[in-house]
């Protein structure tokens, strides 16, 4: 567990220093990085992708949304439900945090066979799920 908590602290450590222009917390970057795929999410579904609860999620979303990165609307057929896409200037942001991401994972994995690759996706799922 202590390797992924020092795993977790480095990644977020350079990402912060790449995207230090952004001027995006580590949160509204996960929340990006989530919404990157061009899919429009409810508050409920993006919290789940990122790891966050839906109240700390609209914290996130209204600083976002300030930006003018992300926009909010009702979800068709559930009034209830509000829907979060992102507007042209986050579908940049979002584009350069994925390709900020995938480097990243490119450099850190480069030395590992696909075997040890899947293995450790497999292992950080299990942990992600260990809070559902």
């Amino acid at each position: 567990m202590l390797e992924i908590q020092r795993a977790a602290h480095a990644i977020l450590h350079v990402l912060a220093a790449e995207l230090a222009d952004l001027d995006l917390t580590a949160s509204e970057i996960n929340a990006m990085a989530n919404l990157a795929d061009g899919r429009g999410r409810t508050v409920s579904e993006l919290g789940a992708a990122a790891g966050s609860r839906p109240t700390t999620m609209t914290s996130v979303l209204d600083r976002l949304e300030r930006r003018g990165h992300i926009s909010r609307g009702s979800l068709p057929g559930n009034r209830r439900a509000v829907l979060v896409e992102l507007t042209p200037t986050g579908r940049r942001t979002a584009a350069r945090i994925r390709r900020t991401i995938t480097g990243l994972e490119r450099r850190a994995l480069s030395g590992l066979a696909a075997g040890a690759i899947s293995g450790l996706r497999s292992a950080l799922h299990a942990f992600a799920e260990v809070s559902s």
